[in-house]
């Protein structure tokens, strides 16, 4: 029996997500910034996405920003830690790369970084403070995008947008991909959203 144009679209996207990327944000403190990153991981296919409420109050992923996120947060999977430290241990259980983004001297040239590894979580700190210092001591890379203005660092979608891009770039290809059994069990998620 042939598939309908739905289920064709959620085939279409579940064998288009990355295996292996995640995207942890810590305490991003505007909801309207999370659901811009929603949008971000969901145009570039990362299913994965953490957040961390340790100074910031809390708030639901699955309801920020309907409209700003083109409900991407419909179709993404989210965990969500009190603390850095639980999120830490969790992807090093998982051998994830954590790779950090800051603003500070010192840190490898996001430009010349090659950003490979096949289980990768890329942080982003808040709004006005960046990373926290316990967030960056859990990274085992940091990494900073250079600034050619008078301006310091872009809003945090943007960053994130352009660090997304950069990584799904370079590890684009078959070894990132889900494998099948995980594409049909996305695939049965899916259809039950």
């Amino acid at each position: 029996m042939p598939l309908s144009r739905r289920q064709e679209k959620l085939q279409h996207v579940a064998s288009q997500r990355q295996a292996g990327f995640i995207v942890v944000l810590e305490d991003i403190h505007d909801p309207h910034n999370a659901a811009a990153i929603l949008r971000t991981c969901d145009a570039f296919g990362v299913q994965d996405v953490w957040f961390i409420f340790n100074k910031e109050k809390a708030y639901n992923p699955k309801r920020v920003g309907k409209s700003s996120s083109s409900s991407a947060n419909k179709w993404l999977s989210f965990r969500v830690f009190k603390s850095v430290a639980d999120c830490k241990t969790a992807l090093k259980k998982l051998k994830y790369e954590s790779v950090g983004t800051v603003l500070r001297p010192g840190a490898e040239d996001f430009t010349k970084a090659k950003l490979m590894a096949k289980r990768i979580a890329l942080w982003v700190g808040n709004e006005h403070a960046g990373l926290s210092e316990e967030a960056s001591a859990a990274c085992d890379r940091l990494l900073m995008l250079p600034m050619a203005g008078f301006v310091e660092s872009l809003n945090v979608s943007v960053m994130t947008a352009i660090c997304i891009y950069e990584i799904s770039r370079q590890r684009y290809g078959g070894k990132y991909q889900k494998s099948p059994r995980e594409v049909a069990a996305l695939l049965k998620d899916f259809s039950i959203r």
